[in-house]
C-alpha cells in the first residue's frame, strides 16, 4: 500500500493556515484542510502527474487556495516536503528537498 510521509516541518505548515483561514471566515479552515487532503490524495494516486519542480520534486495545487503540496515520488508512495504558498518565500523548502 502506497503512503504519504510528511517531513516534520511540512506536517506543521498547514496548521497556521487553518487557524488564519478560520479567523477570516468560519468553516474556511476546514475547506483548506479538505483541499490539502484532496491534493495529497491526488499526488499519492498519480505521483508523476504533478508539475515538476526543483530537486526532483513535484507539485500539486490546492483547489481554491494559493498553495501547493510539494512532494517527491518514492517507491513506497510520496514524501511531502512542503505545503507552500504560491508567492510567499519562494523556494524556502528547497533545503528540505536536498536534505531528504
Amino acid at each position: 500500500m502506497k503512503r504519504a510521509r510528511f517531513v516534520t516541518p511540512a506536517r506543521r505548515e498547514p496548521l497556521a493556515q487553518v487557524v488564519y483561514y478560520e479567523q477570516q471566515e468560519p468553516g474556511l479552515g476546514a475547506r483548506f484542510t479538505a483541499a490539502g487532503e484532496e491534493a495529497t490524495a491526488r499526488a499519492l494516486a498519480f505521483p508523476l502527474a504533478g508539475s515538476p519542480a526543483t530537486a526532483n520534486t513535484r507539485r500539486v495545487f490546492l483547489k481554491d487556495f494559493p498553495f501547493a503540496v510539494v512532494y517527491r515520488p518514492e517507491p513506497s508512495g510520496i514524501t511531502i516536503i512542503a505545503v507552500a504558498h504560491h508567492s510567499r518565500r519562494p523556494g524556502y523548502w528547497r533545503v528540505r528537498a536536498r536534505d531528504g
